[in-house]
C-alpha cells in the first residue's frame, strides 16, 4: 500500500515561517497530483494548495502571495512553504495524493491517499 508521512508542523508566532513536507512511499509508479489541505476546529476540512506533476499550482485566496507548493517527483514529496503566518493559519495540515499509480499482483492500481495529518498552530 502507498504511506505518506506529513512533518514539519509546530508551534509558531504570527509572521513566522514553516516548511511542510509529505512523503510518499510505497511500490509507486507514479503519483498525478499532489496537495495541502487543512482542517481548523469546528470547520470542514478546505483546500490549500495543489500541483500536478506538471508543476501546475492552484491556491486558496487566502494563502495566496503567503504559502509556496512544490515537489520533487523523483523523490515523491510534495512541500508547502507558509510565510507570513496568521492565527487563521492554526489547523491540522493534510497532505493528498491523487492518482497514485501502483505496480500490484493483480496489475497497476489507481488510488487516492491522505496523510495523518500534522498540526500548525500560529500564537499571536
Amino acid at each position: 500500500q502507498v504511506q505518506l508521512v506529513e512533518s514539519g508542523g509546530g508551534l509558531v508566532q504570527a509572521g513566522g515561517s514553516l516548511r511542510l513536507s509529505c512523503a510518499a512511499s510505497g511500490r509507486i509508479l507514479s503519483i498525478d497530483a499532489m496537495g495541502w489541505y487543512r482542517q481548523a476546529p469546528g470547520k470542514e476540512r478546505e483546500l490549500v494548495a495543489t500541483i500536478t506533476s506538471g508543476d501546475s499550482t492552484n491556491y486558496a485566496d487566502s494563502v495566496k502571495g503567503r504559502f509556496t507548493i512544490s515537489r520533487d517527483n523523483a523523490k515523491n514529496t510534495v512541500y508547502l512553504q507558509m510565510n507570513s503566518l496568521k492565527p487563521e493559519d492554526t489547523a491540522v495540515y493534510y497532505c493528498e495524493a491523487g492518482g497514485v499509480k501502483t505496480r500490484q499482483t493483480m496489475g497497476i492500481m489507481r488510488g487516492n491517499y491522505w496523510g495523518q495529518g500534522t498540526q500548525v498552530t500560529v500564537s499571536s
